[in-house]
């Protein structure tokens, strides 16, 4: 049997990348505060110690120099996991994500390979306002050449994570600041859990059903799933039985898992943290929408996620735009109060 032991998500994602970078010397990492600091949210802890200054290199604030730096490194036959603080802070340096990083596979007619590792905090719930509080996963998806994976507990980032380094693309690493387990921060319980000490790899666009139920679907990613499995607990009490799909990625989406599960309960939630305008949640509502011919919908698809608005500093209003358990719960609520031709009047 393997042994594990129970660890945050933090503690999770510096064991996998410790462990590849004990397989593969051709590992290492770059980043601000990610040396002796061990990451702003943990993910490098005690890597520095381990690996020293060679291998795990705090960089100055220059995210467009060193993802570039990353990207050569890559093209030599390096294998870099490369962070930067917050998802926010892409915008300084998008030109290297998008047009080099993404594309430069495809433009040497696959004659180069990428394998860059680019992690990043994402995600609000703690008054950090508007330029530190973003998911923006789906910006990321919408662009071809990156792979984007977004764990919801610390088994799956240790997996995903040993994935990702192993991977030949370019990988985009999210992790949600409220699950990484911190103690200064309030985070979610669920997240942490039981992980093997031995290394594993859990396959890109594979979803998880981590709750089963028959009446509704709710599928969603990242700390929406812990916040989504409480509104299962309340909506079971309430005689609803919901089940709950974690996509773990994006890209590749496992578009099977939820078209399965919505055949079988007939109702669809998504719940997002991202924003409502042009994101996955609208990208779900059009995969349901291209195969109703496969299915028999008892409600409209209803969608929940933040609106088109900056992150709001104040804690009363951050709470309002960013959906919470009982958000969840009233909507999955309407679901099963709502025919398709109710929906379809309204």
């Amino acid at each position: 049997m393997t042994a594990t032991r129970k660890l945050t998500m933090a503690q999770a994602i510096s064991e996998g990348i410790a462990q590849e970078m004990e397989r593969d010397a051709n590992v290492f990492v770059m980043g601000e505060d990610i040396g002796k600091y061990g990451g702003i949210f943990g993910a490098t802890s005690g890597l520095l110690d381990k690996f020293g200054r060679d291998r795990i290199m705090d960089t100055p604030i220059s995210e467009t120099a060193f993802i570039g730096t990353a990207t050569g490194a890559a093209a030599a036959g390096m294998r870099p996991i490369v962070e930067l603080m917050f998802v926010d802070f892409f915008g300084v340096c998008m030109d290297q994500i998008y047009n080099h990083l993404a594309k430069n596979t495809y433009m040497a007619g696959g004659n180069t390979k990428l394998p860059v590792v680019l992690t990043t905090a994402i995600g609000g719930g703690y008054n950090d306002a508007a330029q530190h509080s973003q998911c923006l996963y789906a910006t990321f998806a919408h662009m071809p050449g990156i792979k984007v994976v977004v764990p919801s507990n610390a088994y799956d980032a240790k997996g995903l994570m040993i994935q990702a380094i192993r991977d030949d693309n370019p990988v985009m690493f999210m992790y949600h600041k409220g699950i990484m387990g911190l103690p200064w921060m309030a985070y979610f319980e669920g997240s942490s859990n039981e992980v093997p000490e031995a290394p594993y790899t859990i396959t890109f666009g594979q979803a998880k059903v981590v709750r089963e139920g028959q009446d509704a679907t709710i599928v969603t990613i990242s700390q929406m799933v812990q916040k989504a499995l409480l509104a299962a607990d309340e909506l079971a009490r309430r005689g609803v039985s919901a089940e709950v799909i974690d996509l773990r990625t994006l890209v590749p989406l496992d578009q099977a898992a939820v078209l399965n599960s919505v055949a079988k309960t007939g109702r669809l939630l998504i719940a997002d943290e991202d924003y409502l305008g042009f994101g996955f949640s609208g990208e779900i509502s059009a995969i349901v929408a291209e195969n109703l011919d496969k299915l028999t919908l008892k409600a409209p698809v209803r969608r929940i996620a933040v609106p088109n608005v900056p992150l709001p500093y104040s804690r009363p209003l951050e709470q309002f735009v960013i959906p919470q358990v009982g958000d969840i719960v009233a909507a999955v609520e309407t679901l099963i109060k709502t025919s398709v031709a109710e929906g379809l009047a309204a």
